[in-house]
């Protein structure tokens, strides 16, 4: 590696992927890291919120057949008459024996840790399509400011390859540690989740303040941001709560570090990783938006003259 040498070694994810198309501009790859301060009640990675090893158990695929319970050293797995129960206040070690002793799939141990070499290593694979599409890496989470040191430098790594760079966040994290990472980071996908603070640290756990502080900073510094708002029904769709949003930002509009907005419409895809994980999905009803509310929205954003996209995952 070339130029500065990396400060951290270590890093854990849950997920690593390749050719996405949605997360930055081109065809790009992606490391998830494990860990986030935000417990927002809609997460469709909610395997993502704690830094520690998880098992997720699909209890439908599972025949109690007790093989994980004889191989796990801690005892997060037992048999109860008969019956297989993962023993949630036990902490999972992350050995993965579980995993290997179960021949229906009912088990996934999430965490996965890794030196910062492998998940660059992982990265270079697709070097060529990056090339090729204009794209690049893209870290997400949880949330990468998370792992704040393991996440420079990844991206130190990938910028001295030449590739382009991208980070989702939230924004939570001590503006030092924003601006030390944004040397490396070629566009900021940023969370604007709800402006209203008590509402905001009502849905996701936290206040706004530092959010909307740093993105301002960096919107400010000449920092490449990309807002992103998740939508749902009853929560950030009013017009008042989007005019708001239009209210803020609307001082750098023009900005040429200002990637305008995109809108990420709730979907359901992580509700049933809340029962594999042991916890309740704290959304009631249905809080999906129909695609005239998303016109209209996309309207009243596209009408105080922002760029807008609408992203379907």
């Amino acid at each position: 590696m070339s130029g500065e040498q990396a400060v951290e070694r270590k890093v854990r994810i849950f997920n690593l992927q390749k050719y996405n198309m949605y997360d930055g501009p081109g065809v790009r790859s992606m490391a998830f890291l494990k860990g986030c301060p935000l417990r927002c009640k809609w997460c469709s990675n909610p395997e993502s919120q704690l830094r520690v090893h998880e098992v997720m158990f699909k209890r439908v695929n599972c025949v109690d057949c007790g093989a994980c319970a004889a191989v796990c050293p801690v005892g997060v797995h037992k048999m109860v008459d008969g019956e297989h129960v993962v023993d949630r206040a036990v902490s999972c070690i992350g050995c993965r024996g579980c995993e290997a002793a179960c021949m229906n799939h009912a088990l996934e141990v999430m965490g996965d840790d890794r030196t910062v070499d492998d998940v660059v290593a992982f990265l270079d694979e697709d070097a060529d399509f990056y090339r090729m599409s204009g794209g690049g890496i893209t870290l997400s989470g949880g949330e990468v400011l998370a792992q704040a040191e393991a996440t420079y430098s990844i991206l130190m790594a990938a910028k001295s390859r030449g590739y382009h760079t991208a980070i989702e966040t939230c924004g939570y994290a001590k503006t030092e540690t924003v601006l030390k990472i944004a040397r490396y980071v070629d566009l900021f996908l940023f969370d604007i989740k709800q402006m209203d603070p008590v509402k905001h640290k009502f849905w996701t756990g936290v206040n706004n303040e530092l959010i909307l502080a740093n993105v301002r900073t960096l919107l400010e510094s000449g920092h490449n941001v990309r807002v992103r708002m998740p939508l749902l029904k009853g929560v950030n769709d009013s017009k008042d709560e989007i005019d708001a949003v239009i209210d803020f930002f609307k001082p750098y509009r023009y900005q040429k570090n200002f990637d305008g907005v995109d809108l990420l419409p709730y979907h359901k895809l992580g509700v049933g990783k809340y029962a594999s994980l042991g916890r309740d999905y704290q959304i009631e009803g249905d809080p999906s938006l129909t695609d005239d509310d998303l016109a209209r929205i996309e309207g009243w954003i596209k009408g105080a003259d922002f760029k807008v996209n609408l992203v379907r995952h």
